[in-house]
């Protein structure tokens, strides 16, 4: 039986994304981040983070690390590319999301809306709008001419990158410079299994 553990108010909203689009049988035990370093988390994932995906006996933490294993271990094409060049395209963009994209995105949501007024930083916050300018524009770019990134179909690129992004809607980005990266986004989190998955614990 696949267990994941986290609340759909983090990271884990990712992997519940997946698990849904997937269609699998699996029970969510919604951890809360605060709970994240209790002794039985500890046990699971030693940086004391959800999401932790048990499946069968194989632990993975890692939200980026434990979708790409969904899709390949249980998904078929188009989620998961048939093609090795289109699965490391898939790698390359969800990589490519947390490296470029959710560093800015976080530190927007730190100091406009997670951290107590009194630590909020809003140069920081102007920063990272700002750093957001370049990612998006890339992923612009890479919409052009087609539905998703890699092609006309949905797929694993698509989920685990537009997740990160999905941050964008939360504080607010203004994204009308980028209408292609824009409109991508608002068809992706328009996805049921999106709204499942958000709606869960």
């Amino acid at each position: 039986m696949i267990k994941l553990y986290g609340t759909s108010k983090s990271r884990s909203a990712r992997c519940l994304w997946a698990l849904e689009e997937l269609g699998l049988k699996y029970e969510h035990i919604p951890v809360e981040t605060t709970k994240a370093k209790s002794p039985e988390n500890l046990k699971l994932n030693p940086n004391g983070h959800v999401p932790v995906l048990d499946d069968d006996g194989t632990v993975l933490w890692e939200s980026m690390a434990i979708n790409l294993y969904l899709a390949g271990k249980y998904g078929k094409a188009p989620l998961w590319p048939a093609s090795h060049e289109d699965r490391g395209r898939a790698v390359q963009w969800s990589f490519w999301g947390m490296t470029e994209a959710e560093p800015h995105l976080i530190a927007i949501l730190r100091n406009r809306m997670l951290l107590p007024p009194e630590q909020r930083n809003e140069q920081a916050a102007v920063a990272a709008v700002a750093a957001m300018a370049g990612p998006l524009k890339v992923l612009d770019g890479a919409l052009k001419g087609r539905d998703y990134l890699l092609g006309k179909d949905f797929a694993i690129a698509d989920l685990n990158l537009s997740a990160i992004l999905s941050f964008a809607l939360l504080v607010k980005l203004d994204m009308s410079a980028t209408p292609t990266a824009q409109a991508w986004l608002g068809k992706c989190l328009g996805r049921d299994a999106f709204k499942k998955a958000r709606s869960l614990p």
